[in-house]
């Protein structure tokens, strides 16, 4: 039986099993496509590099995060860590961030959706196709979390048995040749000429793991956080490494990987490498494989909808958005503003087709901008709160301290570094949207004041 709490009036229903659904869920589209653009840059023996790196940051970044969910269990998730570390403005840094990395990451799944069902529906445009995506998936978070997070499990599970027999079919066709093939940016052997490729791939070998962090936004909609997030989280990780290096060992094996770069639908153009186009194989593929896309995008919609509740509620945001759905205690209006957001981002190829890189290419740069400034101060957060409140409730304490979250923090400094690095123009795009936003941030101080200045502090305790 689920309750609600008084203060927010979010339902608290979620079990273990369907936190784990939402950890996998949030972020098993990175191994349907986005991915592959990577191999443009590094090669398959490069980006798989590159990937073991990233995978390497992310381990230790969730066992760590994880003290902060448990100690911490607040819709905002990140933000809220950061303003129990660093006050209202370490805040809006982390909520900021946080919002960049769930807003623009759902139009780069809406985007691969619109692209398999243009491989059985020529006729459809790939874009109105993610739109209407958008429109299904919204309506079914504003139905409940429970409805949500069920239908969520449910189609993680068919999204994990779909990338099994992905690798299942492909196995008899794998090539370790041709996943070697020219697998150091374009060359056969490594030089100091394939080092710039590697670190140009980061973005989507972060990918792969992107938004697995989001769990943190459902943990005021769990029965009991403090059991259930450690596992969830533990299970997620596990799961989404080993599925990653799978499908893209997999892929890289199945043919000639130039083919499948830049593309937002490598696993089928993989899958016909070996069964031909009209192969039975190929159209179950291309079907259930939307249960993965679907599964990230409706658990993202569930992610950001949190985040912009939780800074609305808090004085971050207009009021507005801070408002609970009466029947179905869900927040509906933060729902459909990051829909509107989305969509727009959808029919914006000119305004966002720049740097060399196709719409899709950018919108997961953004995505994974916001998202490696969030890891940062939610590290540094977590090295000051051991520091300054050594008696905060901790049920689950970081494995290895200091050192896991050393590791992340440093791993996610040289990512950011690097990606701005390879990506001035959206370093600059992502740096001007901070700007607006904290302009707003110092000229709505008043509608803080209204609020209890100690009130995301004190849920911590």
């Amino acid at each position: 039986m689920s309750k609600s709490s008084p203060a927010t009036g979010l339902s608290a229903s979620l079990g273990t099993l369907q936190l784990w659904g939402i950890a996998v869920g949030l972020v098993i589209s990175g191994e349907y496509f986005g991915w592959s653009f990577g191999w443009a840059s590094a090669g398959t023996l490069g980006f798989l590099i590159t990937t073991l790196a990233v995978a390497l940051m992310y381990g230790t970044f969730i066992f760590s995060f994880t003290e902060l969910t448990t100690s911490i269990p607040h819709a905002g998730g990140p933000f809220a860590y950061s303003y129990h570390a660093f006050g209202p403005t370490g805040g809006y840094l982390a909520g900021m961030a946080t919002l960049i990395e769930f807003v623009f990451a759902p139009p780069a799944i809406a985007l691969a959706i619109g692209a398999y069902l243009n491989v059985q529906f020529p006729g459809l445009d790939p874009k109105i196709a993610a739109a209407g995506a958008y429109v299904v998936f919204m309506a079914l978070n504003i139905v409940g979390v429970t409805v949500a997070a069920t239908f969520e499990l449910f189609v993680t599970l068919l999204a994990i048995f779909e990338l099994l027999v992905f690798m299942g079919v492909v196995a008899p066709g794998f090539s370790f040749e041709n996943f070697t093939k020219g697998g150091w940016s374009g060359a056969d052997s490594f030089s100091l000429a394939s080092i710039p490729g590697i670190f140009a791939a980061i973005p989507f070998a972060i990918w792969f793991f992107l938004a697995i962090e989001g769990v943190a936004m459902a943990a005021e909609e769990v029965r009991d956080p403090k059991r259930s997030i450690p596992i969830a989280y533990t299970g997620g990780i596990i799961t989404l490494v080993v599925l990653a290096i799978g499908v893209m060992v997999f892929a890289g094996g199945a043919g000639d990987w130039t083919k499948l770069a830049n593309i937002n639908d490598p696993l089928p153009q993989a899958m016909k490498m070996i069964v031909g186009e009209s192969s039975g194989w190929l159209h179950m593929l291309v079907w259930l494989g939307l249960f993965g896309l679907v599964a990230s995008f409706h658990g993202i919609i569930l992610g950001y909808s949190r985040q912009i509740y939780a800074q609305a509620r808090s004085g971050y945001l207009p009021g507005w958005f801070g408002v609970v759905h009466p029947r179905f205690k869900t927040p509906h209006r933060a729902i459909l503003a990051g829909g509107v957001v989305g969509i727009a981002a959808i029919f914006s190829d000119e305004l966002l087709s720049f740097g060399g890189q196709t719409l899709t290419a950018n919108i997961v740069t953004m995505s994974v901008f916001g998202a490696l400034l969030m890891y940062i101060l939610s590290m540094a957060s977590l090295f000051k709160l051991r520091r300054s409140e050594p008696n905060l409730t901790r049920t689950y304490k970081a494995p290895f301290y200091p050192i896991f979250p050393a590791i992340a923090l440093t791993g996610a400094v040289i990512c950011l570094i690097t990606v701005s690095w390879f990506n001035p123009l959206l370093a600059a795009v992502f740096v001007g949207i901070m700007a607006v936003g904290y302009a707003y941030f110092l000229l709505t101080h008043s509608q803080r004041t209204a609020l209890p200045m100690d009130a995301l502090a004190s849920e911590a305790n």
